[in-house]
């Protein structure tokens, strides 16, 4: 049986598996009048997301709006492949990101050189979508899906091109990776951890910060996240990303200012990151780290270091 939650509110999450590993990214499945997928994930990932729409009994002639939060591969990168199969469908995507679905040439490009020889085995294929089917949704424009509105907002830090979505029937966002990532598995051992996404190559902590406040002055009660699934109490995530984002930024600072190779730089980097995270979650919440929850949080934080490394060498 494929993983699916009911979220409530006539909102389905699917376990897409990216890196096949659970609770990694998933699609959010909004029923509707109109039915809405709020991001794909990788093209590895779409078999996934078919078997789950099956499994919840829905025609992919069925589907009328695909939305992407940004145009990063782990979100947007298997969109094209799957409107393939979604022929009543329009994809709606950031201002910024609408020309880079069109023509992934630079996506391709820029992943490759942070993915190297594993591009291929993580995110082939990808394919081109028609910019006739293509929707750039601007700062506060709705979509309305049968009475329930869905509103945009540019919200970056983690990339320019990122928008969040208010949800008027759950008063929920869907963030994406913009106020961070949620790690369901250690949530269930006793604490909610939420991290920062500060992955290249547009990471700005400031602006990020500026979305969190967004986000929060509109009030939501529940937030949906990129990775993965909802998490605690939007009071809390807001917390905690303003705790844990000046500790990246000021651990990636003072590695950088020692001076060494970008190899040692990253691996230095993140292994104080994780040990960070570790102590915290040991002596604050009682909670221990498996090796499988080192794993699934290193993968994140060998990205954002790349992230904060490419912003700092942009600034120095």
């Amino acid at each position: 049986m494929h993983k699916i939650q009911d979220l409530g509110n006539d909102i389905q999450l699917i376990d897409l598996m990216d890196l096949q590993t659970p609770e990694r990214t998933g699609a959010y499945i909004l029923g509707a009048e109109e039915l809405t997928v709020i991001e794909t994930s990788a093209s590895p990932s779409i078999p996934h997301l078919i078997e789950g729409m099956q499994e919840l009994n829905i025609n992919l002639e069925d589907i009328k709006h695909i939305i992407v939060t940004h145009v990063h591969l782990d979100h947007a990168g298997g969109t094209g492949l799957f409107l393939e199969q979604c022929p009543e469908a329009k994809v709606y995507v950031h201002p910024r990101g609408k020309r880079h679905l069109a023509d992934p040439s630079k996506l391709i490009a820029g992943a490759r050189m942070v993915y190297g020889d594993d591009f291929d085995q993580l995110f082939n294929p990808i394919v081109p979508i028609d910019e006739k089917r293509l929707v750039a949704m601007e700062e506060g424009q709705s979509l309305d899906i049968g009475g329930r509105l869905l509103t945009f907002y540019d919200t970056p830090g983690h990339a320019k091109h990122h928008f969040s979505i208010h949800d008027s029937k759950s008063n929920g966002f869907f963030t994406g990776d913009t106020i961070g990532v949620f790690y369901p598995n250690i949530a269930r051992k006793g604490y909610p951890l939420v991290l920062p996404s500060t992955s290249p190559n547009q990471f700005n902590p400031e602006a990020m910060l500026s979305s969190v406040e967004k986000i929060e002055s509109l009030q939501p009660q529940h937030i949906f996240f990129g990775h993965y699934g909802e998490g605690p109490e939007p009071k809390d995530v807001f917390t905690q990303i303003r705790y844990w984002l000046p500790i990246f930024t000021s651990v990636a600072d003072d590695v950088f200012l020692q001076g060494n190779d970008i190899i040692k730089m990253q691996e230095a980097i993140q292994s104080e990151l994780l040990e960070q995270v570790k102590h915290y979650l040991l002596t604050a919440h009682d909670v221990e780290l498996s090796a499988e929850d080192k794993k699934l949080i290193g993968l994140d934080l060998n990205v954002c270091t790349m992230g904060m490394i490419d912003r700092l060498q942009k600034v120095k």
